[in-house]
């Protein structure tokens, strides 16, 4: 019988001012779970890039500000040019819990989902407790609504920065030609459904502290305001317009 292949899973870090928290994201990864762990640095004006290389981690940056979907970009990229069969995005601020990062992944390596997400909301009361501001909890429920409804799924949240993918479903969506912004993360989304992925979630705890990024209030108006473009073109145009 043929020795079954070892996953080769690479999680990727898309950094911005991670000083402070880096060293605790890093370490809270169980040991052995990941492959490797490589840093994408966006630019940052504090010792994020410094800070990682002490800490033996494979570092990229990029010069200028790209946006964070920029910096997503750039680390599938290389995650997927250095041999990944899975990749997982953990935010380097804190702001989640990266020692799940295992049960993240068993379904996928179980081959039961294609995508993964870490859902913070469980209960309006640990989200709150959490420090998840009231009008970010209340616009998350009201899109994750709009995004069921639209996309015919029954996710508990689009909105989380903990994900995990397959090398063929980042294979088969343009990430690429997605938004340079925030809403890069909804726009993979949609694009892993209309490839028709298996996506699944696991309950994370709500961490928000004063180093966890945190998008204001105005730039959350800009991201909700462009779900909503897209979910309209999705409706109009279909799946095509994430997929190609």
């Amino acid at each position: 019988m043929a020795k079954k292949v070892k996953a080769r899973v690479i999680a990727v870090m898309p950094a911005y001012n991670a000083a402070k928290t880096i060293k605790k994201t890093l370490d809270d990864i169980p040991k052995g779970v990941v492959d490797k762990v490589v840093v994408v640095d966006d630019g940052s004006a504090d010792k994020t890039v410094l800070v990682a290389k002490k800490l033996g981690l494979e570092v990229f940056t990029h010069p200028q500000n790209r946006g964070y979907g920029g910096n997503q970009k750039t680390c599938y990229t290389i995650a997927l040019s250095e041999g990944a069969d899975i990749v997982v995005m953990i935010h380097p601020d804190y702001q989640y819990d990266s020692s799940l990062t295992g049960e993240l992944i068993r379904p996928i390596l179980q081959n039961r989902f294609d995508v993964m997400l870490g859902s913070r909301i469980r209960t309006r009361e640990e989200v709150l407790k959490g420090g998840m501001p009231f009008y970010k909890y209340l616009s998350n429920r009201f899109l994750t609504f709009l995004e069921n409804l639209f996309l015919g799924q029954n996710l508990s949240e689009y909105h989380t920065g903990f994900r995990a993918y397959t090398k063929e479903i980042l294979k088969k969506v343009p990430f690429h030609k997605y938004s340079d912004d925030f809403v890069f993360d909804q726009q993979i989304l949609f694009g892993a459904i209309a490839a028709d992925a298996r996506i699944g979630e696991i309950p994370v705890p709500v961490r928000y502290f004063p180093e966890a990024s945190s998008i204001n209030l105005q730039r959350s108006a800009i991201y909700g305001l462009s779900i909503l473009k897209d979910l309209l073109l999705y409706s109009i145009i279909g799946k095509e317009k994430f997929l190609k």
